[in-house]
């Protein structure tokens, strides 16, 4: 008899233990399933689950609910501080219009690196200069006006490409960095892969070619990479510049200075829709949080409205959810 009650107890340990296992198990699962879902894009959302409920421990934050991704094309983020891209579905390569311009510059600043408050060295535009600008205004593609003999600063030439969004300078550009398009496409392209942007494909400078195409996970990489360069940041946060034929040009990013946006770049065609890569700073559970991301696709007869309205709905689902 004396004996009975610890072997009775042995067995409720046992079973304990057990029971313990196995949810422990059921718990390893759970985030398991809630990792997969973040780290491929494009799998089922699992926000009505236990899985989309748990809290993703390598992160410290809750998995994205799939209602945050905008409805129709292709988006992702990066969080400062946070190790990996937040991408939502239906990744897959496509015309990104002129968001392929932050390749462009990022480029261009790093071959030949301004500090702030400089202008650069002089870029003098030629006839061909012209004739090229009166060709793409034809094809309906934007440009700014400019002038044989007209000389713009490295700072300026780079403002005319990212603020009004200036296909002509795309082109300047390049022929002044690398001596010609051709050259210097192939050093966007070589960028990318050492980047890891896997998925990217660039055909031109300006991304007027539908055929240059990367998902928006893949941009959100040089995007980030980009506004750590400070000229390319203070530029992107620029309302309007001045430029010596031009004149005075206009940020087409009109969400500039509103809900936190600092950055980036807009960008529309037929093919690519509404397109916008950004940055924006909110307020998140009591801390300043940076958003690095990146909308493709969006739909409707004003394109850049739409991409920028996607963006500031996909900010408002982070900060919210």
């Amino acid at each position: 008899m004396g004996h009975g009650k610890p072997a009775r107890t042995t067995r409720r340990r046992v079973r304990v233990r057990r029971i313990r296992a196995g949810a422990l198990l059921l718990v390893l699962a759970a985030i398991a399933g809630a990792a997969c879902s973040r780290l491929l894009p494009g799998s089922p959302s699992t926000t009505g689950s236990f899985a989309g409920v748990l809290r993703d421990e390598q992160r410290g934050r809750l998995a994205v609910p799939r209602t945050v991704w905008p409805a129709y094309g292709q988006a992702a983020f990066v969080e400062e501080g946070q190790p990996e891209i937040d991408a939502g579905p239906d990744q897959h390569p496509a015309a990104i219009a002129s968001i392929a311009k932050v390749m462009t510059a990022y480029l261009v600043l790093r071959d030949r690196p301004l500090r702030l408050g400089e202008n650069g060295p002089t870029i003098t535009l030629t006839e061909a200069d012209a004739d090229d600008t009166d060709h793409r205004r034809g094809q309906d593609e934007s440009v700014v006006s400019i002038a044989d003999g007209e000389q713009l600063t490295e700072l300026q030439a780079l403002q005319a490409l990212l603020l009004p969004s200036a296909n002509n300078i795309a082109a300047v550009l390049a022929h002044w960095d690398a001596g010609s398009e051709e050259r210097f496409v192939a050093r966007m392209n070589a960028t990318a892969k050492s980047l890891g942007m896997t998925h990217t494909h660039y055909t031109d400078p300006s991304g007027y070619d539908d055929a240059t195409v990367s998902t928006a996970a893949d941009q959100v990489r040089i995007v980030d990479r980009a506004m750590r360069l400070p000229v390319f940041a203070s530029i992107v946060a620029t309302p309007t510049a001045t430029l010596p034929v031009a004149g005075t040009v206009h940020n087409t990013n009109t969400l500039l200075g509103h809900d936190g946006f600092v950055g980036v770049k807009t960008g529309s065609t037929d093919a690519a829709g509404g397109c916008f890569a950004f940055r924006a700073i909110r307020s998140i559970g009591g801390r300043r949080v940076t958003i690095t991301g990146v909308v493709l696709g969006q739909p409707g007869h004003d394109q850049i409205a739409a991409g920028l309205a996607a963006a500031d709905s996909l900010v408002d689902g982070i900060a919210t959810h």
